[in-house]
């Protein structure tokens, strides 16, 4: 009956026309650290995934607007900058679906990360595991799963603590001031109420404590209390974040009618301790911040197949989110210059600053949509999607969305599509009040305008095609291009609590995905290249970020997006010794390259960093003991050339600290199943 039923909820949200990169099992496993890895590392092996400082990734040249789904159902985007918060441990399955989405998918349209969540019927028993290594890296993990009758339960935590929670802004092996502890967690529970009906219940969080690394030999910027040294190794900022989550769904079928309800809430909290003179000495505002938002709401889909040829699907979904924050600085007096009686210049005694915000918005949206099977090769999905907000500003779109489909053959499928996006901007923005109370002080920016940020408003057109040759061999590829109105971009400015967003008013973004891969017997292999340029003109909301000249050059002139990177590329291999007995041998290996971020050198981001390549290996042994469920025995080697990469040099459009990618790095795991 479960499996029945998952059958019948993927009929609710199909991929139709978008292009779509799963993850086995199989998958994560030859990545490297495996299920130990990163959500972030997972992704980063799928076409044109670009990886970014601060674990961000980019996909097909956006900065975020990522949406995440457990079960198909959306979970509400969080204040989390550094921690993962879901994790590939949770995951039976994961798939990327970009391009011309169906209209089903909205409010963050740049990817939808859709993860299978593991169940007591896919994992059953008792696992525990251990990854230790280089960098003090210490990771314990366990999980449960089972059924009694009609009920399935699942539960999985870990916890995880090292050396490099952030990336290091020097090319050093090891980090300074670096250390960080996290756990995740997720429990799903699952009741089927009859043979057309089922009850289930997703619940979890992740908390993470980070200290902000130190470079080293940087000069202040400032005197305080008369001093005007310091050593900026041993500066002490810390930041935390937490996410807890919860989702209860109820899916129904009847003959030809397919439902799910859902409703969903997030709370995410984020702090940030400066140290108290260091960061008045090097940037003259020392913020203790603290930000919190709850959201909550309810989202239903449904399918009804009306005709042979049609299936009629639409949805709605409505969110309520609160976002509070509360800040209290320190910052340098300005005092009258002894040389220019007429200018002011920062003095050496702190003053206090004091300022928050409380913004609430709601989010409605409804979607319907009509799957025309006009041949028995050649379908098409059109549909309409509304979508409205209020908050700093009430705006709404009616976006139309169409997916054509053809397969000739069973092994071959062409797709073309066209869609119109409404993206909202993250309603955790600087309040107008903050820019007013930091007047006459060295927190004072130079450009007091703060224009609100706007929604994103883009067309979108994708094509592909996809081969499968020959058994487990896929080819294909992926060609797209974006105009967006309002384009929302982020940047770190000042101290590293979270990304603030902005509007270019204009941004073009091209590009083209090839990938293949082969998943045959005891082989898998997959190789991928993609090329994407991002163009945008004129900043035209929360100015008060930059500098004026910046803002005058930018207003006039097309520049690339800070977080463009024109060549992305991954490949992997993988090969299973043994295959079928009960000592099976699985050796792996991966490369990602990619030819550089941006840099500002002379104009606002008009140099790339340089390109970098990373080679990772991977071995995992399977232990035949008696009277054991499962043991295994794995060693992964990270990076394992010792290149020194950089990722940000610390310059460009929204660019605060360099970053360097992780060294040569170690790690061994055991597990056990009991």
């Amino acid at each position: 009956m479960a499996k029945k039923l998952d059958r019948e909820r993927s009929t609710i949200l199909p991929s139709l026309g978008a292009t779509q990169y799963d993850f086995s099992r199989t998958a994560i496993q030859n990545t490297p650290q495996g299920e130990n890895a990163p959500l972030n590392q997972v992704l980063l092996r799928a076409p044109g995934v670009v990886q970014d400082g601060f674990g961000q990734i980019h996909v097909r040249g956006d900065h975020g607007s990522l949406q995440y789904r457990l079960d198909g159902v959306q979970l509400p985007e969080g204040l989390s900058l550094f921690s993962q918060v879901l994790s590939p441990r949770f995951a039976n399955s994961i798939s990327l679906l970009t391009g011309a989405l169906p209209a089903q998918y909205g409010l963050r349209t740049a990817g939808v990360v859709d993860i299978g969540v593991k169940s007591g019927t896919t994992d059953p028993g008792a696992e525990a595991s251990f990854m230790g290594g280089s960098y003090n890296w210490v990771q314990p993990a366990a999980q449960y799963g089972g059924r009694s009758g009609a009920i399935d339960y699942f539960a999985v935590g870990q916890y995880v603590a090292n050396g490099i929670g952030i990336e290091n802004p020097a090319p050093t092996w090891t980090p300074i001031h670096d250390d960080t502890a996290q756990w995740y967690a997720l429990a799903k529970v699952t009741g089927i109420v009859d043979e057309n009906t089922r009850l289930s219940f997703i619940g979890g969080g992740a908390s993470a404590r980070y200290q902000i690394p130190n470079n080293i030999n940087q000069v202040p910027n400032f005197t305080v209390f008369g001093n005007s040294t310091w050593d900026s190794s041993i500066l002490d900022q810390r930041q935390w974040e937490d996410t807890y989550f919860g989702i209860a769904s109820l899916q129904k079928s009847y003959q030809n009618l397919n439902l799910q309800v859902s409703g969903f809430a997030r709370y995410s909290k984020l702090s940030y301790q400066p140290d108290a003179i260091g960061d008045l000495l090097y940037n003259g505002f020392a913020p203790w911040a603290n930000r919190e938002s709850f959201a909550a709401g309810i989202q239903g889909d449904g399918s009804f197949k009306i005709a042979r040829n049609h299936t009629l699907r639409g949805g709605f979904l409505i969110q309520r989110e609160r976002v509070t924050s509360f800040t209290q600085a320190n910052a340098l007096g300005l005092v009258p210059d002894p040389t220019d009686p007429d200018a002011m210049i920062p003095g050496d005694q702190p003053v206090g600053i004091t300022d928050g915000s409380d913004l609430t918005g709601w989010t409605y949206s409804v979607y319907l949509q009509d799957e025309w099977r006009v041949l028995p090769t050649l379908t098409v999905n059109a549909g309409l999607r509304f979508d409205a907000i209020t908050g700093v500003n009430n705006e709404n779109q009616l976006s139309p969305r169409v997916n054509v489909v053809w397969e000739p053959t069973p092994q071959i499928a062409l797709r073309a599509g066209y869609a119109r996006y409404f993206v909202p901007a993250p309603l955790n923005q600087v309040a107008f009040n903050s820019i007013a109370v930091r007047a006459g002080t060295t927190a004072a920016t130079e450009v007091t305008t703060n224009s609100p940020i706007l929604a994103e408003r883009s067309d979108n057109i994708d094509v592909g095609l996809t081969v499968k040759p020959v058994d487990g061999l896929t080819i294909g590829f992926s060609g797209f291009y974006k105009w967006a109105e309002n384009y929302i971009d982020k940047g770190q400015f000042g101290a590293p609590i979270f990304l603030t967003s902005f509007n270019y008013s204009n941004a073009q973004v091209r590009g083209f995905e090839l990938f293949a891969n082969y998943d045959q017997g005891p082989w898998s292999l997959y190789a991928n290249l993609a090329w994407s340029q991002v163009n945008a003109i004129n900043i035209n909301s929360a100015q008060f970020n930059f500098e004026q000249a910046e803002l005058d050059y930018i207003a006039n002139n097309w520049i690339f997006a800070d977080h463009n990177q024109s060549w992305t590329g991954s490949a992997g291999a993988a090969y299973v010794f043994n295959m079928g007995s009960d000592w099976p041998t699985r050796v792996s290996a991966d490369v990602l390259y990619g030819n550089g971020l941006r840099q500002t050198i002379v104009t606002p981001n008009d140099a790339a960093v340089p390109a970098y390549a990373t080679l990772n290996l991977s071995v995992t042994q399977r232990l035949p003991i008696n009277g054991s469920r499962g043991t295994a025995v794995r060693f992964d080697a990270i990076n394992v050339t010792d290149g020194q990469y950089q990722l940000r040099t610390g310059t460009g459009v929204g660019v605060g600290a360099p970053q360097f990618g992780m060294r040569r790095a170690f790690f061994v795991t055991l597990s056990q199943k009991f």
